[in-house]
């Protein structure tokens, strides 16, 4: 347990870059708590899954997508209430130290707009070619699954080798996250961390077909 005063945003990218991440108890939890699990969640960028109905969902264009538009609407959408996570390991310290970080362009955030209203979402940490998924949300039906699409194929598009998801829930195993050894993930992490990522490789415009086409990876 670190006094959450005492962590900066360079000791935070430090920490990621040794495998590590941290999280809050609660919202009230004025402290953070750094995590290097035994077992480690991760999308393997060329086994995502799409079913059918979301690939439709995704053609059908019902959502706009925005990268790194609204970093604090997207953190209070996952922030929220849901069902099976009631409480929020999100606090103000993590707020304070993932904005600094979205301000010097290593926090990034895929966005699902309806109008003007923020739908789903998801942020998370790019080091190299690694991506850090944080935590995502949706207020309407796919819309979470929608931004984690985008985000694939943004990461195949860029050159990123490493997809953490940190901990693998029957949801993401669904879309085809898989548990390894903290040894293995380590490995992955120093492979990743030597390239350059880059996040805006793929145009904002890119028709659904070619993202769909990059989220499923390599033939």
């Amino acid at each position: 347990m670190s006094s959450s005063a005492s962590i900066t945003p360079e000791i935070l990218l430090h920490a990621y870059a040794a495998g590590l991440f941290p999280m809050a108890e609660d919202a009230d939890d004025e402290d953070l708590r750094w995590y290097d699990p035994s077992r480690r969640g991760v999308f393997p960028l060329d086994g995502f899954r799409i079913s059918k109905s979301l690939a439709k969902t995704i053609r059908a264009g019902g959502f706009e997508i925005r990268i790194d538009t609204d970093f604090f609407g997207v953190l209070a959408g996952c922030a929220e209430s849901a069902p099976g996570r009631e409480k929020t390991w999100i606090n103000r310290r993590i707020a304070e130290l993932y904005g600094a970080l979205f301000a010097h362009g290593f926090v990034h955030t895929v966005e699902a707009w309806r109008g003007d209203d923020l739908v789903g979402g998801l942020y998370g940490v790019a080091l190299g070619g690694a991506f850090f998924g944080e935590s995502m949300f949706h207020r309407a039906t796919d819309a979470s699954k929608i931004c984690l699409t985008y985000l694939v194929a943004r990461l195949n598009r860029g050159g990123f080798t490493l997809l953490d998801t940190q901990y693998i829930t029957p949801h993401l195993a669904s879309l085809g996250a898989v548990e390894i050894s903290r040894a293995a993930y380590h490995r992955r992490l120093r492979a990743a961390l030597p390239l350059q990522g880059d996040f805006r490789a793929l145009p904002l415009d890119a028709p659904a077909e070619t993202v769909l086409t990059l989220a499923r990876g390599p033939a």
